[in-house]
């Protein structure tokens, strides 16, 4: 019973710590968001309505940047933040 317990601590420690090396690049994002309409676009794709942070100063805390998670769709961002 004690190796159980044991194995499920050091198994949570890792997650953790894997969690806080993945997440940790990010510096929250913006709490200020729009939402967009679906439109068509000039190819003729027609594009899914979506919600965005408003624009600012920064990309470091938009939805798509590094460490970031959008909390409508639960994904992470991933494109590295131009300014």
């Amino acid at each position: 019973m004690k190796q159980l317990i044991l194995a499920a601590a050091v198994m949570l420690a890792a997650t953790a710590a894997a969690q806080a090396q993945y997440y940790g690049t990010g510096t929250g994002s913006n709490p200020n968001n729009h939402q967009s309409s679906g439109y068509t676009n000039t190819h003729g794709t027609y594009v899914q309505p979506y919600v965005a942070t408003n624009p600012n100063n920064t990309q470091r805390d938009n939805y798509g940047a590094t460490g970031n998670v959008n909390p409508y769709t639960g994904s992470v961002g991933h494109r590295t933040p131009r300014y």
